[in-house]
């Protein structure tokens, strides 16, 4: 008896694993042909959107009016400027303020293009800890979760390539003089904006713009999905 119960046990266990087995394979993303993807299918996957959105969207920005006459990422006047290209408008100098928008975005346009490789090398080397959770999440999950990751130590690396293009392009120029003749008229609260700061902020707000807008098209684009890692993993969550 004790001989015939062993094997009866055995498979027994056996069927109870292979149950088990199939109750965790099914809980997995399928691809393509109803293939398993592993979390680093997924994140490479994911990575290779990313890479996509750099190649295809943000070298955009790195053209001559990239930035400036694309509405989705033009770089505006902070609040503090309003007043000051209102103001400039009023009295006949329209000519300098618009050439002092058409500046700062050009200083977001060069540092884009110096910068694309500290965008490059970020993707790269992200770990996504919870692949299938942003696989599965909204059509800017990927990038949103690039830019919680990155913001930080992207800012501190763009924004003394922003301050080097606003020099390069002239833009330092320009800006000087629009405060100093703004400064100048009667009864005006002076301003001394960072703008700096500024642009780096907003440069870095347009480059995840235009990532997204590769990562929406690759998720809801058959034909974005240009490689057969990109239709393999997304296939995923088209279900």
């Amino acid at each position: 008896m004790k001989k015939l119960l062993i094997p009866v046990l055995a498979v027994s266990f056996m069927l109870s694993g292979c149950a088990e087995l199939q109750q965790v394979a099914s809980q997995l993303p399928q691809g393509t042909a109803g293939s398993i993807l592993s979390n680093a299918d997924i994140a490479a996957g994911l990575r290779e959107a990313l890479d996509k959105g750099i190649d295809t969207q943000v070298t955009k920005l790195t053209a001559t009016d990239g930035f400036y006459k694309n509405n989705l990422v033009k770089i505006l006047l902070p609040a503090e400027l309003q007043k000051v290209d209102k103001t400039l408008r009023d009295i006949g100098l329209s000519s300098l303020a618009d050439e002092g928008l058409r500046m700062m975005n050009r200083a977001a346009e060069e540092a884009v293009k110096e910068s694309t490789p500290i965008f490059v090398a970020a993707v790269k080397n992200i770990t996504f800890n919870d692949a299938k959770t942003i696989l599965l999440g909204n059509d800017e999950a990927a990038t949103n979760y690039l830019k919680s990751s990155t913001n930080t130590q992207l800012y501190a690396k763009f924004n003394p390539v922003i301050k080097k293009s606003f020099g390069k392009v002239g833009a330092d120029k320009v800006w000087a003089n629009i405060i100093t003749t703004y400064n100048k008229i009667p009864l005006v609260t002076k301003v001394n904006p960072d703008l700096t700061d500024y642009v780096t902020g907003q440069a870095l707000e347009g480059v995840y713009k235009m990532i997204a807008v590769e990562e929406k098209d690759i998720r809801n684009n058959l034909a974005a999905r240009t490689s057969s890692l990109l239709k393999r993993v997304f296939a995923a969550q088209d279900k």
